[in-house]
């Protein structure tokens, strides 16, 4: 996969709009479970971390700050310059594509929020499940936190309006063709928006014969942020930890 203007994930990630949408994101639900993994985990201090989609970097920081070396990594040049900013001796962010491998291996690579899915190319999702591989050390860990399809397909909001700054984003959600879409549509200093998020709807199936072809072991599944097993029906997230 290159870099491609034409990519909803490039052109929405790389808008402000984004950014303003997604600002009330919950910043203590997000330390709380970075405490948690890392306490699971078992890393410790030092340990080398890859925040694989790192966006602008807020969960790279945060487990900087718990003191880690940590390296962020993101497809969007506009995230990685905003990023750069915060780097020190043991925070680093870099432009990349999570589908290759990143020339290093850390003792765990994480991949937060529903980072993953986004690609037009089923086989870029394997592509992204080898890349990871390369990058852990023995035993070391790969972490992916996704949302879990069946919650989705079950409560699933079709439209909203949400007001952030100012702005009305009008957000309209559907299942289609193995892909939960998001329409996002919008007016702001009198121009219309329109764009749209595609996240395959990956079970935990699907991973699984993506984690064998890859030669992968899974080890653990969680269904939240507290690290509770994983429901198939009831749990909101599918969070998997696995090594080589």
């Amino acid at each position: 996969m290159q870099k491609d203007k034409n990519n909803w994930y490039t052109s929405w990630f790389d808008t402000p709009y984004y950014h303003i949408l997604y600002k009330e994101r919950d910043e203590t639900e997000a330390a709380y479970f970075m405490n948690r993994l890392m306490q699971f985990l078992k890393l410790t201090k030092g340990s080398e971390i890859l925040d694989l989609a790192c966006g602008k970097g807020r969960h790279a920081q945060y487990l900087n700050t718990l003191g880690y070396d940590v390296t962020g990594v993101d497809l969007s040049s506009e995230s990685i310059a905003f990023a750069k900013q915060f780097e020190n001796e043991t925070l680093r962010f870099k432009e990349h594509d999570m589908c290759l491998p990143f020339p290093k291996k850390f003792d765990a690579v994480v991949n937060l929020f529903t980072s993953f899915g986004y690609f037009e190319k089923e086989e870029d999702n394997l592509r992204t499940i080898k890349a990871i591989k390369e990058e852990i050390k023995p035993n070391g860990f790969g972490v992916i936190d996704f949302l879990n399809v069946e919650f989705v397909k079950q409560h699933i909001v079709p439209s909203e309006i949400k007001v952030v700054d100012g702005i009305s984003f009008h957000i309209n959600r559907k299942i289609e063709d193995g892909y939960i879409i998001k329409g996002i549509k919008f007016s702001h200093n009198n121009n219309d928006f329109l764009f749209e998020e595609r996240v395959k709807a990956i079970s935990l199936e699907d991973f699984q014969t993506y984690f064998d072809k890859a030669g992968i072991t899974l080890k653990h599944c969680f269904g939240d942020y507290n690290l509770q097993s994983y429901s198939k029906n009831t749990s909101e997230r599918l969070i998997l930890i696995f090594s080589i």
